[in-house]
């Protein structure tokens, strides 16, 4: 059984009461209706302060968006290989006396 799912921002504000606020984790699951093991789960997911976490997420997000613009790239330097390849190939045909 699956539990409800929490938003990012959520969890994140959860965080910063543990550490900005100065509460117990115990508190802040309760007044949350979260569990305790969620609370802990989460300061150390998003660290002790909270703001390390979005710049985390940033560069992460940078990695894939790279990666996947490297993987265009590639495809279309590999389409325009071939392309070479086969109008090279037509020239020397076309060339022919």
């Amino acid at each position: 059984m699956s539990g409800k799912r929490y938003t990012e921002e959520f969890r994140i504000a959860a965080v910063k009461q543990l550490t900005e606020g100065g509460h117990s984790v115990a508190d802040v699951a309760r007044r949350l209706g979260v569990t305790t093991k969620s609370s802990y789960d989460w300061k150390e997911k998003y660290g002790e302060s909270s703001t390390a976490y979005p710049e985390k997420k940033a560069e992460q997000d940078e990695v894939r968006r790279l990666k996947a613009e490297l993987k265009r790239v590639t495809q279309e330097r590999d389409i325009l290989k071939e392309a070479a390849v086969c109008f090279a190939g037509e020239s020397k045909n076309n060339t022919r006396s």
